[in-house]
């Protein structure tokens, strides 16, 4: 039975792990948001990976249509083959681009379908996908076939709140968003990749870190993932744990790999001056 629960490398907390499984068993894309660094995309992979599922990734950027997910009709190919004479021009299937909604849905097993940062593309984008993604199925005119999902995918959709997404999109999926986690969670994910991590230490950073996101005014607060880098760095260097306890407030070491934005750079200077 499909039931995710998290895995050894991906710590979901308990309302993600309804989230999932409401989505799979009523059979509706999950539309996932978060801000940047709470393992939104990780998800889909992680949900391949718990449930022995092949993932399939579609990355949307600005200029992605809807379309490129159902198919391509490649007629510049097919225009040189003909002035050369080659005899697959006669078979137009041989100029039909599958795209990643087409793979999924031609699999013989149900396959984790990503449809990562869907919010990049033009506001149509998600209204042009409507049906597919209700019916699981969609129209090639050129091979005038109806191609419907042998077996249906499970939809992990992200979001990060650059555009507003149409409501008769939203109606069709299941929400969740991914708060950031706190610091008992976090102690269960700096675990997974610094096993053994002293507990002064591991408190020590995650005071530092903490501390740092919660500062007035930063634009790019640290995530997840920069943690993780910044807590290898201070154990390749043997720092923190010889810092002065006396409450005077300091830098952190190897700022830069938590820090991304020099405005925030040059706030915090400010204020550790």
């Amino acid at each position: 039975m499909n039931h995710f629960t998290g895995t050894e490398t991906y710590i979901a907390s308990n309302e993600l792990q309804v989230a999932v499984n409401a989505a799979i068993h009523l059979q509706k894309p999950l539309l996932v948001k978060g801000e940047p660094g709470t393992g939104k995309t990780l998800l889909a992979h992680e949900i391949a990976n718990s449930l022995g599922k092949k993932l399939i990734t579609w990355h949307i950027k600005s200029t992605t249509k809807a379309q490129q997910g159902l198919y391509e009709y490649d007629a510049v190919s097919r225009l040189r083959d003909s002035q050369l004479g080659n005899e697959k021009v006669h078979d137009i299937a041989n100029y039909i681009v599958k795209g990643k909604l087409w793979e999924a849905f031609d699999s013989d097993e149900s396959v984790v379908l990503l449809i990562d940062e869907i919010d990049k593309a033009d506001i149509e984008f998600p209204n042009d996908l409507l049906l597919e993604l209700d019916k699981m199925e969609f129209f090639c005119y050129e091979l005038n076939e109806t191609i419907v999902a042998k077996k249906r995918p499970i939809v992990i959709i992200t979001s990060n709140n650059e555009k507003e997404l149409p409501d008769a999109f939203l109606r069709r999926c299941l929400f969740h968003f991914i708060r950031f986690p706190e610091e008992e969670q976090m102690k269960q994910i700096v675990d997974v990749h610094h096993p053994g991590l002293k507990e002064e230490m591991l408190n020590r950073a995650l005071g530092e870190f903490y501390k740092l996101r919660k500062v007035n005014g930063i634009k790019k607060r640290p995530s997840t993932s920069e943690l993780v880098d910044w807590i290898s760095l201070i154990l390749r260097d043997d720092l923190l744990k010889d810092e002065p306890n006396d409450g005077e407030r300091r830098l952190p070491p190897h700022l830069g790999s938590l820090i991304k934005n020099e405005q925030d750079l040059m706030l915090l200077e400010r204020m550790f001056r």
